[in-house]
């Protein structure tokens, strides 16, 4: 399989419907004034466990057959991913383990064992988890399930975009947070296979993109895993992907780059002025309007990913504490 195609995104849909929350989408009075046109936010981040990773997930266990249930699943992951597997997991009865780096925040790393899966740290980045994931299929038989590069993880987040245009059908514009690159993947899939005329511009942090200097390459690179505020959109994008990246090469129209303190405003608006909590990369979308690096000519979907924030943090990035902003991103 080379492609994600919206027929498979639909039937994840299927596969997936009273597992996952049909999410809404509202409309930001202070964002549409600000760009001139209507912004619409996609609350993805009241999904089940605070973020759309749930859909990949569930998606991708319910697809195994009963053999491989029987085995186990595993994955590497900056800790959403881990989340929804574990939750995934739990609801079909397999077991679940989670390999991620020192670098995953801790708040995440509790509600993950809190949801039963076992919990591995080994590392400074999401490819020494990896080796751990490898070594675990090797030795102990697991089925990995990564978080982004597999067509069963892809068409689940595609239903998001599913959703997305036809809440909003007339949709000029979509702003999706990007990563490994199966949300932005799946949703671009989703909405183009029944919009081609909307652009979809993938978002995420200057430090450690790696999608974006992947497609900057024209091939997957690696680049160095950086602490940032958006946590959630680190670690590369394997250097043997499959499908992420040429469906990103392929359906994306840009890829937009925000600095730390762009990211911090895009969570203090999302607090103050949607009164929404939202993660770093949850936020990438509304920083990426506050910082004047979007145009449009008609509504724009702005997806609002996960809410799986540390709450310490969250206050600190609110309350303007500029230091402490520097301190955490640095």
């Amino acid at each position: 399989m080379t492609q994600v195609t919206s027929q498979h995104i639909r039937a994840a849909r299927e596969r997936i419907a009273g597992k996952v929350e049909c999410t809404p989408t509202a409309l930001s009075l202070s964002l549409s004034e600000q760009l001139g046109a209507q912004v619409h936010l996609k609350l993805e981040h009241r999904q089940t466990t605070g973020s759309f990773k749930l859909r990949g997930a569930s998606n991708a266990v319910a697809s195994l057959s009963a053999a491989e249930k029987a085995r186990g699943v595993v994955a590497a992951s900056t800790g959403n991913h881990g989340r929804a597997l574990a939750h995934a997991a739990k609801l079909e009865g397999v077991r679940a383990v989670i390999c991620m780096s020192h670098l995953v925040p801790g708040n995440k790393l509790d509600e993950i064992r809190r949801l039963g899966a076992e919990v591995r740290i080994v590392g400074n980045s999401q490819d020494d988890a990896q080796q751990e994931v490898d070594r675990l299929v090797a030795e102990e038989g697991l089925v990995m399930l990564p978080p982004f590069d597999h067509p069963d993880i892809i068409a689940g987040q595609g239903t998001l975009g599913l959703e997305m245009i036809e809440q909003v059908p007339d949709a000029a514009l979509v702003l999706v947070p990007l990563s490994g690159g199966g949300l932005a993947a799946g949703v671009a899939a989703a909405v183009k296979g029944v919009s081609p005329r909307t652009r979809i511009i993938g978002v995420s942090m200057a430090r450690g993109a790696a999608m974006k200097a992947s497609l900057d390459a024209g091939r997957p690179v690696p680049v160095e895993e950086l602490p940032t505020l958006a946590d959630s959109l680190g670690g590369g994008i394997g250097l043997d992907n499959r499908l992420t990246f040429a469906m990103c090469r392929d359906l994306l129209d840009d890829v937009i780059l925000l600095g730390e303190d762009e990211i911090a405003a895009g969570i203090r608006h999302a607090y103050e002025r949607e009164r929404e909590i939202v993660e770093g990369a949850g936020a990438v979308g509304i920083a990426a309007l506050l910082a004047g690096k979007v145009k449009a000519n008609g509504p724009v979907v702005v997806l609002l990913s996960g809410r799986n924030i540390d709450m310490n943090a969250h206050r600190k990035i609110v309350c303007g504490e500029a230091r402490s902003l520097k301190e955490h991103a640095a």
